[in-house]
């Protein structure tokens, strides 16, 4: 006798019902199936977040902006006191001051999205924001009204619509759009199927043989940016908007350091941030020359890329001068002040591509010891490691994003290996986390690659400490900014022990237990390099930097202090081997870069995963073996 499936309810819709959402609101509006399905693929991987918005304030699987209601208060590297550029030889100067956050009134159109949206279907903001039907409805009928102003009929062929999605993206220039419009229909022809992240199975079958008309693209009237000189892929908009380099009062000068990399010196890094701010207001802030400085942004909505610093100069960034000196900056929008806001799939999308880019173009390892997120650079000395950034934060998907790269984080050691890779399925893997929206409140449940680490191997377990942000000694916290207790996805780490469902790593020189049972992993066996106190050495320091010996700096040039983190790595303890580093630094304090020096000293550092930021430490001070298999 069959029986009756579970029962729809108001947190968990019946079997097949998004699906049928999207067919409705496709029919109700005379939209191809596909096409809605598409668009709302790249936006938002047709996930409603619980009605949570995105860093760009939009809103549910059509991704409806309504940024007027959610501005953040100030944007990234807003703190007239941060030094970005983390050079203690070269103070930042005072006075350097925040950008205003822009008034609603005076948002572009793209951002404006979901009130359009309900002026056409007549449903009310809060409707849209909420109900994942009406907001499907209020994308169809955006799709259908920007068909109609281009003058072409609502058919039923996808391949009709192509400037209809391409307007969509609210890109104002033809190669953002065309870019966006690409995309959506290469999901068409490709296909798609997932398990969102309210449980419906949703599927776009594959159309291979959709030609979209592209030439409608004239339509739009759209002009083109300017380009010349940038570095980018093809499959990509990119354009130049230069930051300054200009001299300011005194010797002071902004807003990077001009190099020759890779020629000067090595490029290692690739360092993921976000802005905090909206594209408009991150672009006037890049203008500024007393302002701090980055290579690349990526725009939300549409992912469209700006470069502003040259790959061969220095910018401004990641809050440690070495890293600076030795990594390119990749900012993305977003200015939603809760950490637990999402990013578009165009922005995961395009940021990939540039990434991988960048990768091949300087010979950069597609790995998490190479691309790092803000939250993975470590603080220079003990009294700047309380101040680093902590985005793109817990809800960075890496998984996915490394996935568009063509690296995925899969086993490359025994279950019972030495060494682990750190990889929680995104979308069940749910922690508590606290303080996205107010200190000590917990954040809406959402997917994070992040696992949480503890003194022994059960949930009630104290969370293990970090001395540098806290001296004290007291144990870390669920806050959603606080790293002290948290490993990532990609990142790797020597195994210590395992018992039942629990294995426990060496992180920042302790034994860190992580939930990982068989039948729900949290993390897969690796096979790598792994680093150890040389044998007689009771402990070690780590630094944050890897700079030379003193012996090495010329007349002239300030030495500077080689000094420890406040941790210990101690003997029988193990740590992942990241890049080989030689100890370098870039002297460079005046605006003519004919005064700029790079110190190169004998020492040479290991990069090691120590923490949820990685370290250096001297290879005269360790051994490096292979990982247990």
């Amino acid at each position: 006798m069959a029986t009756a499936g579970p029962a729809a309810t108001a947190d968990k819709p019946a079997a097949g019902a998004l699906q049928r959402e999207f067919a409705q609101a496709a029919a109700r509006y005379h939209v191809p199936g596909s096409v809605l399905l598409a668009v709302s693929y790249l936006e938002s991987r047709w996930d409603s977040h619980g009605g949570a918005p995105s860093v760009t304030a939009g809103y549910g699987p059509m991704h409806l902006t309504d940024a007027a209601t959610a501005l953040a208060a100030a944007p990234h590297h807003s703190d007239p006191g941060e030094d970005a550029r983390g050079d203690l030889a070269r103070p930042r100067a005072a006075g350097r001051r925040a950008m205003d956050v822009p008034a609603p009134a005076a948002l572009p159109a793209r951002l404006r999205t979901l009130e359009r949206a309900a002026e056409l279907t007549g449903r009310s903001p809060e409707e849209l924001r909420a109900s994942t039907a009406a907001n499907l409805q209020g994308g169809a009928a955006l799709l259908a009204a920007e068909q109609k102003r281009l003058g072409l009929p609502p058919s039923g062929d996808a391949a009709d619509w192509y400037a209809a999605v391409a307007g969509y993206s609210g890109a104002t220039d033809a190669a953002t759009a065309t870019t966006f419009a690409n995309d959506v229909f290469d999901v068409i022809r490709k296909g798609q199927r997932r398990t969102t992240d309210s449980g419906q199975a949703v599927v776009l079958p594959a159309a291979p043989r959709v030609a979209p008309h592209a030439e409608q693209l004239r339509r739009l009237g759209l002009g083109t940016l300017p380009s010349r000189g940038t570095e980018c892929p093809e499959s990509v908009a990119c354009e130049s908007i230069p930051a300054p380099y200009q001299r300011l009062e005194g010797k002071d000068y902004g807003n990077h350091d001009l190099a020759d990399r890779p020629a000067s010196q090595r490029v290692d890094f690739i360092v993921i941030h976000d802005t905090e701010g909206t594209w408009e207001t991150t672009i006037k802030l890049i203008k500024d020359p007393a302002y701090v400085s980055w290579n690349y942004t990526v725009r939300s909505g549409d992912g469209h890329i700006a470069q502003h610093v040259p790959t061969k100069d220095v910018a401004w960034h990641a809050g440690n001068w070495y890293v600076n000196a030795k990594s390119v900056g990749i900012e993305h929008e977003g200015f939603l002040a809760q950490p637990d806001a999402w990013y578009t799939e165009e922005m995961y999308r395009t940021s990939a591509r540039l990434v991988e880019y960048l990768a091949d173009k300087l010979d950069i390892p597609l790995d998490r010891q190479h691309i790092l997120g803000h939250d993975n650079v470590p603080g220079t000395v003990p009294s700047t490691i309380r101040g680093m950034h902590t985005d793109p934060g817990p809800y960075w998907d890496w998984a996915h994003y490394f996935d568009l790269m063509g690296q995925s984080f899969e086993a490359t050691g025994s279950p019972l290996s030495g060494m682990v890779t750190i990889a929680p399925d995104y979308e069940d893997h749910q922690p508590v986390y606290t303080g996205c929206a107010k200190p000590g409140e917990k954040c809406s449940p959402h997917g994070s690659g992040a696992v949480r680490l503890h003194t022994a191997p059960r949930e009630d377990a104290p969370l293990i400490q970090d001395i540098g942000l806290r001296p004290d000694g007291s144990p870390s916290t669920i806050d959603v900014n606080d790293t002290g207790a948290r490993a990532s996805t990609g990142q790797q780490f020597a195994v210590a022990e395992r018992q039942g469902g629990w294995t426990a790593i060496w992180y920042l020189g302790q034994k860190a237990w992580f939930r990982n049972p068989w039948w729900d992993p949290t993390a897969v066996g690796a096979h790598g390099r792994l680093i150890t106190p040389r044998e007689g050495l009771a402990e070690i320091p780590v630094y944050g930097r890897a700079y030379p010996e003193k012996e090495a700096y010329p007349a002239g040039v300030p030495v500077q202090t080689v000094t420890p983190l406040p941790y210990k790595l101690l003997a029988g303890q193990s740590y992942a081997m990241g890049a080989t580093s030689p100890s370098e630094y870039l002297w460079a304090a005046t605006f003519e870069p004919s005064g700029h020096r790079i110190v190169r000293g004998k020492d040479v550092y290991y990069e090691i995963q120590f923490g949820h930021r990685v370290a250096f430490v001297k290879a005269t001070d360790v051994e490096v073996r292979s990982s247990r298999w």
